[in-house]
């Protein structure tokens, strides 16, 4: 039986060729061998990429059953706009707007906005041209290998389950918030366990429950419900905005728009890029479009553009409101609308925050469980978990795995939505999804020279370079606050980007939609990423080695040797069709006269 072949199967599976089908795990001894061949097989899968054609056929067979290509770019774009209008817009604006830029938060809105937009556009290229169900994973496994790959899908799947976490926590206070009560009022609190993990919130796990039901049912049933309650969400945040406008006083915003200085429009765009997080889960769904072409373009860019245009407005509208010394950090618009005379209006935001906080639960389970399915398609995590169900044409066992995880952290974890919406995971995959651009435009294997692969990986490792020294000058605050250090390292970045363009000639063009002004935009989408990860603090740094470095240690004793087992029967399945189909090309000899 081919490698793989045990996940189409239908059923609930609980037997070892379930979860470890490969000639590695067939027994102790055969995993000795493997383990012993660590360093081997860690060479040929840092080298080795996958191709197009691997990830949208061989590989998506692995799940059985198909997906359903029920999705338009009109479910897009409300996926879109549900994955990032949540919580984070009645929160952070406030927090940002106090303590670290002023009214000047609207720029900030803005920098943070460009950025994602970028990313956006990466996104989309390669969404269009590999429609599959796996987003970055299948993308970085194509241009940059199988390795980059898992450790960048490990480190998404790590926020999308602890983000999810904090959401479902929040729900409950939002839900707590609209019925008079106190938060904690709808916690069970378990004196025997530590502060951290004794306000138990069986509410957060049902309402992660009801979200799961209705992502293994329908992804059709999940969009509708979706762009349902997203048209609900804007108009609630149109009223805030209108109503708002009517209370607002034009010297808060002109007596003192910058009192922090462009530190603090940077810094605070740093913060403020992680309420724009999510549109990467869309990616996701490209798999169930019905035509990627045309409505992944559309679905992505509209939302982006739409979320990007209402967050500016929100933060405008706040700061018209209130002078920035007075804005709350915590409740920033219900403290508003109560100061100017418009308490009843508090309990709209809380509907309104209610409701963004249930499309991001929605879109974070769709997408978060097809990023699963994709990598355990590849066998870097056990194959049960990409099946597909053939009636509902959803990947019941990865999108239930993945709530269940989020359910248990929601249950005992006291998380604030803030600490866990920075995400530096995020913004590191953005940056690799933006080289894994330029490398596919820039290099084919087999086709590309020595001398222009050579070329363009020097021209990325200065764009990356350039970069980091950008960044680190802004962190560090080298030169005192000049601008000389960034009169060598900005014009290395223009150097670099304009030697890529002009002396390194194109390997390939997209088929059907690509990104435009490259390499410009795809490398000033690489800065700015770098550019914004150094303004975050040393612990999301410390988190994100200790998960990387956990990542690492499965890889090396588990997914590095089933990849490489599937890796290697996939190309000998291929090489045999290959005779077989060569042999039935072969004229037959005739019969030897009798």
């Amino acid at each position: 039986m081919a490698v793989g072949e045990g996940v189409r199967r239908r059923g609930c599976g609980c037997s070892k060729a379930d979860f470890f089908p490969e000639e590695s795990f067939a027994s102790w001894e055969a995993y000795g061998r493997a383990l012993r061949s660590t360093g081997a097989r860690l060479v040929d899968r840092l080298t080795a990429r996958s191709a197009d054609a691997t990830e949208l056929h061989e590989v998506r067979r692995r799940s059985g059953a198909d997906m359903r290509r029920d999705l338009t770019w009109w479910d897009l774009a409300w996926f879109g706009v549900g994955a990032v209008i949540g919580a984070g817009i009645f929160v952070l604006t406030g927090q940002e707007a106090r303590n670290a830029v002023g009214p000047a938060v609207v720029v900030s809105y803005v920098v943070s906005g460009v950025s994602a937009m970028l990313s956006v556009f990466c996104y989309t290229e390669f969404a269009v041209e590999i429609p599959v169900a796996g987003g970055s994973f299948a993308y970085l496994r194509v241009e940059l290998g199988d390795f980059m790959a898992f450790v960048a899908a490990g480190n998404i799947l790590l926020e999308y389950c602890i983000g999810g976490a904090a959401v479902a926590r929040s729900w409950t206070s939002y839900f707590a918030t609209l019925l008079n009560h106190h938060p904690n009022d709808f916690r069970v609190h378990a004196a025997s366990l530590s502060a951290d993990y004794s306000r138990l919130d069986p509410i957060a796990v049902a309402v992660i429950a009801a979200i799961c039901l209705l992502a293994v049912l329908s992804t059709k049933a999940s969009s509708r419900l979706n762009y349902a309650l997203s048209i609900v969400h804007v108009a609630v945040i149109l009223f805030i905005i209108v109503a708002g406008l009517t209370k607002a006083d034009s010297s808060n915003l002109t007596r003192d728009f910058m009192p922090f200085g462009p530190r603090g429009i940077f810094a605070a765009s740093a913060v403020l890029f992680f309420a724009y997080i999510g549109f990467d889960a869309v990616s996701t769904m490209a798999e169930e479009t019905r035509n990627p072409a045309r409505d992944i373009p559309i679905g992505l860019v509209g939302a982006m553009a739409l979320t990007t245009l209402l967050y500016c407005v929100l933060a405008l509208t706040l700061c018209l409101m209130r002078p920035y010394g007075d804005i709350d950090p915590d409740a920033p618009f219900s403290v508003a609308f109560s100061d100017v005379g418009m308490g009843w209006a508090k309990y709209v935001v809380a509907f309104g925050a209610l409701k963004g906080m249930t499309t991001v639960l929605l879109v974070s389970a769709v997408g978060q469980a097809r990023y699963l399915t994709h990598i355990a398609r590849a066998h870097m995590m056990p194959p049960w978990l990409a099946r597909v169900d053939a009636k509902t044409g959803t990947p019941v066992n990865a999108t239930v795995a993945m709530m269940a995880a989020t359910a248990v952290i929601a249950f005992f974890t006291d998380l604030n939505v803030l600490s866990n919406l920075l995400s530096i995971s995020t913004l590191f995959i953005f940056m690799l999804v933006a080289v894994a651009l330029l490398v596919r435009r820039y290099y084919v294997s087999g086709e590309t020279s020595d001398g222009d692969r050579n070329a363009l990986a020097a021209c990325v490792a200065a764009i990356l370079a350039s970069s980091v020294a950008t960044a680190s000058c802004w962190g560090l605050d080298v030169g005192g606050g000049t601008w000389v250090p960034y009169a060598v390292t900005v014009p290395a970045w223009l150097a670099a980007t304009a030697w890529l363009a002009a002396f390194v000639p194109r390997a390939r063009e997209p088929k059907l939609w690509g990104v435009p002004m490259v390499p410009w935009l795809p490398s000033a989408s690489i800065a700015i990423n770098v550019f914004l990860l150094g303004s975050i603090d040393s612990k999301s740094f410390m988190r994100f080695g200790i998960w990387t470095a956990a990542l690492l240690v499965y890889y090396l004793f588990v997914g590095l040797h089933a990849s490489y087992d599937t890796a290697k029967a996939l190309a000998a399945e291929a090489s045999a069709a290959k005779v077989e189909d060569g042999d039935a090309a072969k004229p037959k000899p005739s019969a030897p006269p009798m």
